[in-house]
């Protein structure tokens, strides 16, 4: 006889994308926020780190000039600080009232903006061992590879789908890709908030996301409408058998209201 799954609360951290000149204070709210829901399981979804120094898109140009690995390996760890000292700071307060423990499960999947880091030693043998995913912040997360997707309580979660013939992120809106992928998932990658239920043959629903950003500052590529999305969390609830109730906590609201 299957044991039954015990329903879970997951809180989805999508594309940070932390670097230098940028405010980083929204995400000690985003910290304070998950301290006091607190979820049973948190994932990040991927690129929390930036790496401008390492864009390929920019390259030789003069937005390029004075970006530095470094400081971007540096300002990554702040941010990260940042989002887990809240959370911390809880678990801490629960322990010395010796109240019940909070250790929720902490998944990190790595993004494209991290696989830059991983793509540094690989086009450069004699890197390798010196710089990859060992300089990042990741020591309280269970860390999981780029595109390889983590199943939770029937949820596939992974930074992108992925178009199985070309390696590319797979195209259309979130009902498409739950159809072609057939199971369900949370994503990230694209700036935008897109949700997709379908019932199946089999009985129960399935639920397809994709969560959009979480960061507050603008970016000068995507020009002055396609800024214009979604910034936040996703929520998910009552997490079993593949499906749970989504809920949507805009970055700006939790800066107004847990800072």
């Amino acid at each position: 006889m299957i044991k039954p799954q015990k329903p879970l609360k997951i809180a989805v951290i999508s594309d940070c994308q932390v670097k230098g000149g940028v405010d980083l204070s929204y995400l000690s709210a985003i910290g304070n926020y998950i301290a006091s829901k607190k979820p049973d399981v948190i994932v990040n979804i991927g690129d929390f780190y930036d790496f401008p120094s390492l864009s390929s898109y920019d390259k030789g140009k003069l937005s390029f000039e004075g970006r530095r690995l470094k400081e971007d390996i540096e300002v990554g760890n702040i941010g990260m600080d940042l989002l887990l000292a809240p959370i911390k700071k809880e678990q801490e307060r629960l322990r010395v009232n010796k109240k019940k423990r909070y250790n929720p499960r902490m998944v990190f999947v790595m993004g494209n903006h991290e696989a830059r880091l991983a793509r540094v030693a690989k086009d450069a043998p004699e890197m390798s061992g010196f710089v990859g995913y060992h300089l990042l912040n990741l020591q309280d997360w269970e860390t999981h590879d780029f595109l390889k997707p983590v199943e939770i309580n029937g949820i596939w979660f992974t930074h992108y789908l992925q178009n199985a013939f070309t390696g590319k992120p797979l195209g259309g809106n979130a009902l498409n890709q739950l159809k072609t992928v057939g199971q369900s998932f949370v994503c990230g990658h694209k700036q935008t908030l897109d949700i997709a239920i379908r019932p199946v043959l089999s009985g129960g629903l399935q639920i397809g996301i994709i969560c959009g950003a979480c960061y507050l500052h603008k970016e000068d590529y995507l020009g002055y409408t396609a800024n214009n999305h979604f910034r936040g969390i996703t929520m998910l609830h009552n997490v079993k058998d593949g499906f749970g109730n989504p809920s949507f906590v805009d970055t700006q609201y939790l800066v107004d209201n847990y800072l």
